[in-house]
C-alpha cells in the first residue's frame, strides 16, 4: 500500500508527476475523483471497480446513498500516467481541490491522495495541534 508525502508541481497544462514510490501501485490506469477534507482521490482501477459495485448497490431511496454517490460518481475521471508518468488534472477536480500549482501526494490505504499544499499543510497542523484522543484512535484500528 503507498504510503509517504511528496510534494510536485502542476504544469501549464494541468499535468503532474507520479512520486516514484506510487507509480506501480498506479500503473494499471488511474481514476482520480473528489475527496473529503477537500483533496483529490486517485485509485487505481482495480480498486475503482471495487467501490464503485458498492456505489452501484446503494439503496436509490437513501438520501445520503444518493449524495455519497453524485459526490464520488459524479467526479470520477479515469487517466494514465503518460511515458514521463505523469497524470492529468482535468479543470473540474483542480477547482474542486483549489489545486494550481503546489500539490501534495499523500499514501493512504488502497489510494492517494492530491491536496491544495496550503490546505494540507493547514490540516496536518490543525491534527498536531488537536490530535485524535488515543482512546477513539483504538476504536478505530481495534
Amino acid at each position: 500500500m503507498p504510503f509517504g508525502e511528496f510534494q510536485y508541481n502542476l504544469d501549464d497544462k494541468g499535468r503532474v508527476i507520479v512520486p516514484p514510490t506510487f507509480r506501480d501501485f498506479l500503473a494499471d490506469g488511474v481514476v482520480l475523483t473528489r475527496g473529503f477534507e477537500g483533496c483529490l482521490y486517485v485509485y487505481p482501477k482495480v480498486t475503482w471497480h471495487k467501490i464503485e459495485a458498492v456505489l452501484k448497490d446503494l439503496p436509490l431511496v437513501d438520501g445520503e446513498s444518493r449524495a455519497l454517490v453524485r459526490f464520488l460518481y459524479s467526479g470520477a475521471s479515469p487517466a494514465t500516467m503518460d511515458a514521463t508518468s505523469r497524470i492529468t488534472l482535468n479543470n473540474t477536480l483542480r477547482r474542486f481541490a483549489g489545486i494550481d500549482h503546489e500539490v501534495i501526494f499523500a499514501g493512504a490505504p488502497n489510494r492517494l491522495e492530491i491536496w491544495n499544499e496550503a490546505l494540507w499543510l493547514s490540516t496536518i497542523t490543525d491534527l498536531q495541534n488537536a490530535p485524535p484522543a488515543p482512546e477513539r484512535l483504538m476504536e478505530l484500528v481495534g
